[in-house]
């Protein structure tokens, strides 16, 4: 059994070389522990080494298809896993329960490890958390578990309180607790918690941030020093290829933004600079047609919360892919690649 620690991390600790390329794998000849995953300080380890994820969100849904994407994930892991894999990524993020193994065998082979969505919908029963993590708990894909996404904003997408959704989360993070020692549990949240929210969550390893600022972080890592002594990661952020300022297509000012917001998240790294930030999770992988209008058409438009991107702070939610949805890639796919690619 694998502990997850959350001691305090000394300086050399902190100073751990980077692992860099793919996060190390749980092969049958690695030594006791010798891929363990821990949480020390602010520090996600691996094999006793910080990593830095290097991520996108992973939400294959396509051309005709609605959320979740359940059988997109085996229609474009193939295209997907070699393209990611070639870029330098070496962690994708869910918003639906991979539950098909070969997908995550391919992932898994690619040295990409998950952070796997396991309880987004409040309509779905707590146990439905629990079942999803018995599945997958012994698959060496999985680098932790997700609950929620920007739930202090939708309310696990049922309009639930505030206090209800983390009462539910509460539940459901405990439950995993008990079944499982071997992965951290992360919340993702809209922007900033509270200190108090933050407390008030003690089964919560990993704390993911959904960040929309424009061109920069601004003082947000800063902040989180403040706030607490955990693991964060930013769960979302990047920039959409369409500007409602001209309007039509910018693919530059998304690969302008791209390569602007990663610098500054390496430049923070918990992994090798002894900073407060643990990688991040680029929203996003493809476009997905599916969100403001027929899915079978690329549409403008479509709202969210949380502040904007750059350059024109408008969410057009069709369009945030770094490939499009027929994955041809898009400069902001070369941008993140010059940072993370060995």
């Amino acid at each position: 059994m694998v502990a997850i620690q959350s001691c305090a991390a000394s300086p050399s600790e902190q100073d751990d070389p980077i692992v860099d390329g793919g996060i190390p794998r749980e092969d049958g000849g690695a030594p006791d522990g010798g891929s363990a995953i821990s949480v020390d300080g602010r520090a996600i380890k691996v094999g006793g080494k910080a990593v830095q994820l290097k991520g996108v969100c992973w939400n294959p849904v396509g051309k005709g298809h609605d959320h979740p994407p359940r059988e997109d994930y085996a229609a474009f892991a193939d295209r997907d896993i070699a393209l990611m894999k070639a870029a330098g990524i070496n962690v994708v993020r869910t918003y639906d329960t991979i539950r098909d193994t070969a997908v995550l065998d391919k992932l898994h082979a690619a040295g990409i490890r998950v952070i796997m969505s396991v309880y987004a919908y409040g309509g779905d029963p707590a146990s439905r958390a629990s079942e999803h993590v018995t599945a997958l708990k012994d698959h060496p894909s999985i680098l932790m578990w997700s609950l929620g996404n920007e739930w202090n904003y939708n309310g696990l997408y049922t309009s639930l309180s505030f206090d209800d959704s983390l009462a539910r989360l509460n539940q459901i993070a405990a439950a995993i607790k008990a079944l499982d020692s071997k992965h951290p549990i992360a919340t993702v949240y809209g922007e900033m918690p509270s200190k108090a929210t933050i407390e008030a969550m003690p089964d919560i390893d990993v704390w993911g941030l959904n960040m929309y600022r424009g061109i920069t972080f601004g003082d947000a890592f800063n902040k989180w020093e403040g706030l607490s002594q955990k693991p964060m990661f930013v769960a979302e952020y990047g920039a959409d290829a369409f500007n409602a300022k001209l309007p039509g297509y910018d693919p530059q000012s998304q690969s302008k933004a791209t390569h602007a917001l990663t610098k500054e998240i390496l430049e923070h790294s918990t992994a090798n600079k002894g900073g407060v930030c643990s990688g991040g999770t680029l929203f996003e992988w493809s476009d997905e047609w599916w969100k403001s209008g027929n899915p079978s058409q690329h549409d403008n438009g479509g709202t969210a919360p949380g502040g904007g991107p750059y350059p024109d702070s408008t969410f057009n939610e069709e369009w945030w892919g770094i490939v499009d949805v027929d994955r041809n890639t898009r400069p902001a796919y070369e941008a993140l690649k010059s940072l993370y690619a060995p």
